[in-house]
């Protein structure tokens, strides 16, 4: 299955399940095939997904300095980091925001 993030502010978003699922669950919402995303919901989600590619930086940061301390190889990154991944949708959702036009999938 595919997500496909709609919105009439900008072009749509299509992501594979796995990463459609992964964003929903960090915004907090429950992976369905059809939602909405509200205009009202957007800064609470931008701001839940920048914090879990903060996370995910610092973890590697984190990782590589363990690595180095213990003078192992570091470990192997990630074909496509968490920020590449949702950047697309960050930006669908700051142009939706901007403009007050929801989101929408499955629909």
């Amino acid at each position: 299955m595919l997500y496909k993030f709609k919105s009439k502010a900008a072009g749509d978003v299509i992501m594979l399940e796995e990463n459609g699922e992964q964003v929903l669950r960090i915004i907090g919402r429950e992976p369905q095939a059809k939602g909405i995303l509200e205009v009202a919901a957007m800064p609470a989600a931008t701001a839940a997904i920048e914090a879990a590619v903060a996370e995910e930086e610092q973890a590697r940061r984190d990782a590589d300095a363990e690595a180095q301390a213990e003078g192992r190889k570091l470990p192997a990154r990630n074909a496509v980091t968490l920020r590449q991944r949702v950047w697309p949708l960050l930006e669908l959702i700051r142009r939706s925001h901007d403009a007050g036009a929801d989101i929408v999938w499955g629909v």
